[in-house]
């Protein structure tokens, strides 16, 4: 797999230029939004629904390609395909590898968002 860049930052910049002061409350936002959907990957995972991974999985890569976060859109696009071909024996595994992607990303975006 080519290296696909945890923050787009020419978008992000993009977007702050867009957005202005609202920059920071969209971060916020998406933050505060995918830690709920995180949540979400994790009880269909739990409750063994693979139709609601993916679906939860395919919200969850919309926005991070919204916001131009790349890396985290890839790993929840392969979640995306777990779910929908019912894998989900395979799907903890990467749950662990997008939660931890999560954390760097909020981590960087913080830190981007000054």
């Amino acid at each position: 797999m080519s290296h696909i860049p945890r923050l787009d930052e020419e978008a992000l910049a993009e977007l702050q230029d867009i957005m202005e002061d609202e920059f920071s409350v969209l971060i916020e936002t998406y933050l505060a939004d995918s830690r709920t959907r995180i949540s979400g990957l994790k009880e269909a995972v739990g409750a063994g629904d693979s139709e609601r991974l993916g679906k939860a999985a395919h919200s969850l890569k919309g926005s991070c390609i919204n916001i131009g976060v790349p890396k985290l859109g890839s790993l929840c696009f392969e979640l995306e395909v777990l779910g929908k071909e019912d894998r989900l024996e395979e799907a903890e595994h990467l749950l662990a590898s997008v939660e931890q992607e999560f954390e760097e990303v909020a981590r960087e975006l913080e830190s981007f968002n000054r």
